[in-house]
């Protein structure tokens, strides 16, 4: 291809050079002169033109490709922490309504125990106003005993006072 290009410059010089004399018109051989020097720079620079325009518009695809992907993840992402949220949502309610229901039992529980306890402290409570009444009586009983033991120790024996003990206990 360039020997035929080179055999086409050669020709065209030697036909269309001037040969000294005024013409009166050139623009046909500027014109060929033009279009061969667009068909060398054509023939010259077009492999690598297209080659890097070529390449350009590769790498600009690769880049948006690469962008389409990174918004597909980030759709992905979305849509999966809008599914934890939704699965947050749904164990927040579950965890309420279930602690609503241990609060309650806890409280059942403790309300329970706290009326044990009041009935165990009522009972605790007569068990030993009944013991503090008979230890007063006792108390009384005896001193009364003693004064009157103090006061008629003369007219009272021992066994007198063992047989009224006796009698008052059977």
């Amino acid at each position: 291809m360039s020997k035929i290009l080179i055999i086409v410059l050669m020709i065209s010089t030697y036909a269309l050079a001037s040969n000294g004399e005024q013409s009166t018109t050139d623009i046909v051989q500027r014109t060929v002169n033009f279009l061969l020097f667009a068909g060398l720079v054509w023939y010259l620079i077009a492999e690598p033109v297209k080659s890097y325009f070529s390449s350009r518009s590769k790498s600009i695809s690769d880049e948006l490709q690469k962008v389409q992907e990174k918004l597909k993840e980030t759709i992905a992402k979305k849509k999966e922490a809008l599914d934890k949220i939704s699965d947050a949502e749904k164990f927040k309610a579950e965890l309420r309504v279930a602690s609503k229901k241990e609060n309650k039992i806890i409280n059942d529980n403790i309300m329970a125990q706290c009326d044990a306890e009041l009935e165990t402290l009522s009972k605790q409570s007569i068990s030993l106003r009944e013991f503090e009444q008979r230890k007063m009586v006792r108390g009384i009983v005896e001193e009364i005993l003693n004064d009157v033991l103090v006061q008629s120790s003369d007219s009272f024996d021992k066994e007198a006072m063992a047989n009224v003990i006796l009698k008052k206990v059977a």
